[in-house]
Formats: structure tokens, sequence, C-alpha cells
């Protein structure tokens, strides 16, 4: 009896233990063992259900198996969200589960935190592969056919690992050899029933199994002899499941988050976060790594990720900094926090790793609280001296530029990097320069394409140039370096202080880093000190004049002396002359040319001043909804300037469409696109405060008036000198019909 009742539960466990393989395999891109834990009981659920049922009708089996793997569900969803900190209605949870398993398992970033929509396909999967296999080995004795669940499983399991785990022999080698095992504990061995004594039977029978076991270990030899030299003719790596998931897109806010100081600094007193730290330090908001000559960007990559994030490529840090932050008046989806975060509590988020930065997908809303554990790294500064900087192709995104780049500024670089030759001088000898010649000037207008950094850096002081924004100097700091063969990159965040404090728009800024090999990325702070006396710019750093050659020298004119006799007396001087020699039409032209030197001055003031007054009674004054309408006319505006003006009959859709089209450059025969920020966000904002119910917020209206303004500063920093100039002093904007 005893007997019988082990060889009825030695196929069942053969293919318990072939389910829970592939769960062991599987969780190698988890984090912690509960995920491992949650598939083998899944597993022995499934297989327990049937040898249970055995007795029963096959129809009743699979139903009853079915209401076993919901109550387990049930459990293992709740338990899943209890340790991942994961609040909500069970049934709520158990939807979002289901719909979204697939694609967030697909998506999310290694190692996976096991939540209840990271671990509810894979139970569900494997519970109903230990149904049918069990059903067909035990019930139908179809062995053969009842192993291609568990193999299935044990495949699938391999490719959503993928290269993200190192390549194991030993899994596949016990999985075949369970295989083997339940295929040959199931086979048997036919002998005559008539003719043959029990003991030929019996030595029949063993020695068919002698002939199996030794058959088992030369398979089990030969895979393990070939498996290194096999693998080793495989060059490409296996297919990252991760791949076949596009990361979410970033709107231009977020992209571009510079665009946003300039319009910060015009509000200091807007408060964006409360902040709770134990330690000071700097709250970032994005890691800017792409530059092309006109826009800093983003570019990163955010996957779905559990609480606990993956290290970064620089390695651990030695310092742990928790912060408590709520957001007040931040929009977007960027979610600030210090440098770099490691574990992210009361909000699900997604992360990239390369940067160390998070995004929240389903975006900011006052209110919204979370916690978080940073790891940061202090250097040691008396390396710093002696450090390199690294080449080679990870370092080429951070030492690229876009196309273009003025002369003036690659001259500049160069003579900053003359006499430094260690790369933490030159960027200190950048640093400084930037510190000691440039103002700091909140009311400076936003941009950072190559037109706006060379008026920053030789812009005459007295005509706006020689001061900007935070944006201004940390965007020149990297383009700088870059010039200099220094990877950086260009990082927005806040100033916080130890202590609970309101972080306002005044707190934003900029700063520009540079990496450096075995210390990861330094920090510098080009900007000048308060209060500060800046020094004039220097004549050898200035632009050198352009030389033209000299025209041509006209040959001396030859005298000609009048032969005639006169016919008379002298007549004296000329009626258009005086006495003196003096030609009264100088005089009278000299006059009535400085009064209407006079009258174009006086015009173009009054031009100036009175355009300024428009633009801040459209976007500083009255309501939200008001606000909204006045960018959306500055963006008309613009377009009219620009010479692609848009159509009235045009929908705000259309006429952002048309925006796009007209920002390009045309130069010859071809025709440069202008990546200018995109106004489909503003438009939409348009819309919702012209036809839809007076709910426009202060944070929209902010949202508008800053991708206008991004938009209209790009478009015209591609301009011609003389456009620009004559795009300052135009007088239309003042007459045109303004309609939103």
């Amino acid at each position: 009896m005893v007997i019988r009742a082990l060889r009825a539960l030695t196929l069942p466990l053969l293919i318990l233990a072939m389910l829970v393989l592939s769960g062991t395999v599987a969780g190698r891109i988890y984090s912690g063992t509960l995920f491992v834990q949650l598939v083998a009981g899944a597993a022995a659920g499934s297989v327990l259900v049937s040898v249970a049922c055995t007795r029963l009708r096959a129809w009743l089996v699979a139903p009853l198996s079915v209401l076993g793997l919901a109550a387990y569900l049930a459990f293992a969803l709740h338990l899943s969200a209890q340790r991942a900190g994961i609040d909500g209605p069970l049934a709520q949870l158990a939807t979002d589960a289901l719909r979204d398993g697939i694609p967030r398992l697909i998506a999310v970033l290694l190692p996976v935190e096991p939540q209840p929509d990271t671990v509810a396909v894979p139970i569900v999967v494997t519970w109903l592969a230990g149904l049918a296999a069990t059903e067909l080995a035990t019930r139908t004795r179809r062995t053969l056919i009842g192993l291609a669940p568990p193999v299935l499983l044990f495949a699938g399991a391999l490719w959503l690992v993928g290269p993200s785990a190192p390549r194991l022999t030993w899994p596949v080698l016990a999985f075949a050899a369970l295989a083997v095992a339940a295929l040959a504990f199931t086979g048997r061995v036919r002998t005559p029933d008539t003719g043959v004594d029990a003991a030929t039977r019996r030595a029949l029978r063993l020695r068919t199994a002698l002939a199996g076991a030794v058959g088992l270990l030369l398979i089990v030899g030969l895979t393990a002899a070939l498996e290194r030299p096999v693998a080793h003719q495989v060059s490409t790596a296996p297919l990252d499941p991760r791949s076949l998931i596009d990361p979410p897109d970033l709107d231009a806010l977020d992209e571009n988050p510079l665009i946003r100081l300039s319009g910060w600094a015009l509000q200091p007193q807007q408060q964006l976060l409360d902040v709770q730290t134990d330690k000071d330090a700097r709250i970032r908001l994005a890691v800017l790594s792409d530059y092309d000559g006109v826009t800093w960007r983003v570019g990163a990559t955010y996957r779905p990720a559990g609480r606990t994030l993956p290290l970064p490529p620089d390695g651990q840090g030695t310092r742990q900094v928790t912060q408590r932050i709520t957001v007040s008046g931040l929009t977007g989806k960027l979610l600030p926090a210090a440098a770099t975060p490691r574990r992210v509590d009361g909000v699900r988020v997604s992360y990239d790793q390369l940067t160390g930065t998070i995004l929240f997908p389903g975006g900011l809303t006052p209110g919204l609280t979370y916690t978080v554990q940073s790891q940061q790294t202090d250097p040691d500064v008396n390396l710093l001296p002696g450090a390199e900087v690294p080449t080679g192709s990870q370092m080429a995104r951070y030492l690229a530029l876009g196309p273009g780049a003025p002369d003036h500024l690659t001259r500049l670089a160069q003579q900053l990097g003359a006499d430094n030759g260690a790369p933490y001088q030159r960027a200190l000898a950048i640093e400084q320069f930037l510190a000691d010649h440039y103002k700091l000037d909140p009311q400076a207008p936003s941009g950072h394409a190559y037109p706006n950094l060379d008026f920053f850096l030789f812009g005459p002081p007295n005509g706006g140039g020689q001061r900007g924004t935070s944006e201004q100097f940390a965007a020149v700091f990297a383009v700088l370096a870059r010039l200099l063969n220094l990877p950086s990159r260009v990082v927005v965040g806040f100033e916080a202080h130890a202590g609970q404090r309101a972080l306002t728009a005044g707190d934003a800024l900029a700063w520009p880093e540079v990496y450096f090999t075995d210390l990861g990325w330094i920090p510098f702070h080009p900007l000048p000190q308060p209060n500060q006396d800046v020094k004039p710019l220097e004549n050898e750093f200035k632009p050198l004049p352009e030389t033209s050659s000299p025209p041509p020298q006209s040959p001396d004119p030859v005298p000609t002396y009048d032969t005639a006799a006169p016919t008379g007396t002298d007549s004296g001087p000329s009626p258009t002359t005086e006495a003196a020699g003096t030609p009264v039409g100088l005089i009278a032209g000299a006059g009535g040319g400085g009064l209407l030197l006079l009258i174009l001055i006086g015009s173009a003031a009054f031009v100036l001043l009175a355009r300024a007054g428009l633009r801040r009674r459209r976007l500083d004054q009255g309501t939200p909804a008001e606000r909204v309408a006045g960018a959306w006319l500055e963006v008309g505006d613009a377009l009219r300037l620009a010479g692609h003006p848009a159509g009235g009959h045009l929908s705000a859709e259309e006429v952002a469409a048309h925006a796009a089209d007209a920002a390009s450059l045309v130069r010859g025969k071809h025709t440069v696109r202008l990546r200018a920020p995109a106004l489909d966000d503003v438009a939409g904002t348009v819309n919702a405060s012209v036809f839809g119910p007076d709910t426009t917020t202060d944070a929209q209206a902010e949202a508008a008036r800053s991708g206008a303004l991004a938009y209209i500063d790009e478009l015209k920093a591609r301009r011609s000198w003389w456009r620009r100039l004559l795009w300052t002093i135009h007088p239309g904007p003042l007459r045109w019909r303004r309609r939103p």
C-alpha cells in the first residue's frame, strides 16, 4: 500500500520540482526570495489539488482548481502588496495586476520588486501549467504530452530573464534530469506473460533500469562537456524583453526644465515644494545630458520600478540623506529627490538608472507626499587636482555638441584651457572666469542656444549682454567644458537645507557637473557671489574684429585748366557757398539728419516700452484664463514677426502644427528644422480655458507662459542679427487684432 502510494506521488513530485525550478530561474531578476516562495506555493497548490481530486470526474477538477487558484492568488496579492507598502482594496489591486501585469512585467526595471502586478501573471501561469501537466501525466497516462506545460514555463522563464542574469548550466541540467526521470518512471518494460519465471522477469527489469540510468548519465555528461564549447559559438546576446516596450515620453517642460528657470525667477515667492530633510542637500529635478546646439534635453529612459531602486553605474554612496517631500505648486512628471535615490515610499515611480532621477507617471498634484532615501558620495577633494577624465564611447554622449558652434566660444575655450593642463584645473578656470565676469540677473530672458550663449558671453552690457540666470551660467559652462574634452552635463534642481522648509521658485537653479575617473560626477558653481562686483571683460577674451581688405585707392585726379580768357569781371563766390567756404547745404542736411535720427530713436524707445507693457499685461496680469490667452497672443505675434502668420480660421491645434512647420531656417537650398519646444500642451490649455469651464489654474497659466516664451525665444534666436533687431522694434503687435 505504501509502495503504491509512493509510486502514485512520484510523478506529481517530479512535475512539482520542474515547476519550482522554473520559478527559481525567473526569480533571479527579482529582489528577495518572496517571488520564488509565491511561485513554489502556486506549483504545490495546483499539483496537490489535482492529486487530491484523482478519484473525481475529470470535468470537476478544472473548476475546483480554478477556485483554489483564486483563493491563493488573493493571498499572494495581499502579501506582496503588504510587503511593498501598496495600499488599496484587494479587488482593485487584483484588477490592476491582471490588466497591467504582462506589460509591467516586461517593462519593469531590474531588480524587480515583488508587487501585485509583477507576481500575478507568474502565479497564474504556474498554477495552470501544474494543473495541465498533472492531469495529462497522471489521469491520461500521457507523460510526454504532460511535460509540455512545464517545458514551456521553463522556456518562458529563460526568455523573461534574457541577458539580465549570468548564464547558469545547472538549472537546465536539473530540469532535463527531472524530465528524463519522469519519462523513465512512467515507461513500462514489456515481458512475455507466459514461459518466464519471476526471477527472469526481475532480471530483465533490472537490466532495463540500469541501461536507462547509464543512458541518462551519458546524456548529462555529454551536455555538461559540450555546454561551454557550444555556448562560446553563440556570438549574440539573448533578446532583452524590456527592449520591446517603449519608455514613456516626456513633454517639453519635463524634457527641458531649463526653460522654466526664467519664469520661476520672475516669481521667486511661488511655493513649489515642502521639504523635510535631515541634511543639507541639493534636490535634483532633472539631469540634462544631450545638447544639439539649440536645446539641452533630458534624454532619459524611465522604466517602472519598485520601492528599492538599483544602484547607478557610479556605484554605492557613503552618506544617507532622507527627505520627506510634499508637492505644492510644482507641475510636470519629474519627481524631485536628492542624488542618488535608493528607496522611494508613498508613490510608485519610474526610474532612470543612468542619471539616478525618478518620474511619477501620473503627474504631480498638490498634496502629493513621498519619502526618499538617497545615498550620496563625498569625493576626496585631495584627489581632484590629479584626477583624469575618461574617454571612449561611454563618454561620447557627454562630449557631443551640436553643429555650428560659434568661433567665439571655441576661441574662448582654448584661451581658458591654454595654461591649465589638468582636467580639474581646466574646469576651475571656466568656473572662475564665469563667476568673475558675468552678472546674475533674474530678469534675463530664457534661452541657451548657441546665439543666446554667444550674446551672454560677448554681448554689450548696456544692451543686456554679459548677464543671465543660472540657466545661461550652467549651459555655457557645460558647452565650454565639452569644447575642452571634459565630459559634462547640466542639472536642474533646488537648494535645500537641513530641517523643514518650503522651497520656492527662487530656490530653483541649474548647475553643471563634470565626470572624473574614480570620482564620478563633480558639481561646479559658476555663479558670482552675492553683491560681488563683476570684472569687465578683458580685450583678450573679446571676439576678434572682422577684418576686410581696404578698397583700392583711385588715382589722383588730373587737374584741368580753363584756357579761355575771361569774358568779364569776376562774379564772386558761388551762391551755394559762403565766404568762409562752409556749404550751406551741408549744414542744413546735418541738422535735418540729426532731427530725423532723434525721431527714429524716440520712436524705437516708445515701441520697446509699449511692447514691454503689452507683454506684461498679457502674461502677468489678469485671471489665469486671461494670462493663457495672452501667452497664445504672444505666439501669434511671433509667427507674424517671423513671416509665417497663422490663419484666423485655424484651431489652436492647427496653429501649433503650423508653428512647428514655421520653425525652420532656410540656408541656400537646404532647410534646417529648428527644434523649438512644441506648443501642443499650450494649445490644449488654450482650448480648455476658452471653451471649457472657468477652471484654469495659476500652474496652467505659468506652464503656458513658459512654453510660449520658450518657443518665441528659440524662433527669434535663429534669425539673423538685423532680423532680430527689426523683430524687437516692430510696432505691429501694438496694432494687430488681438484674438486668442
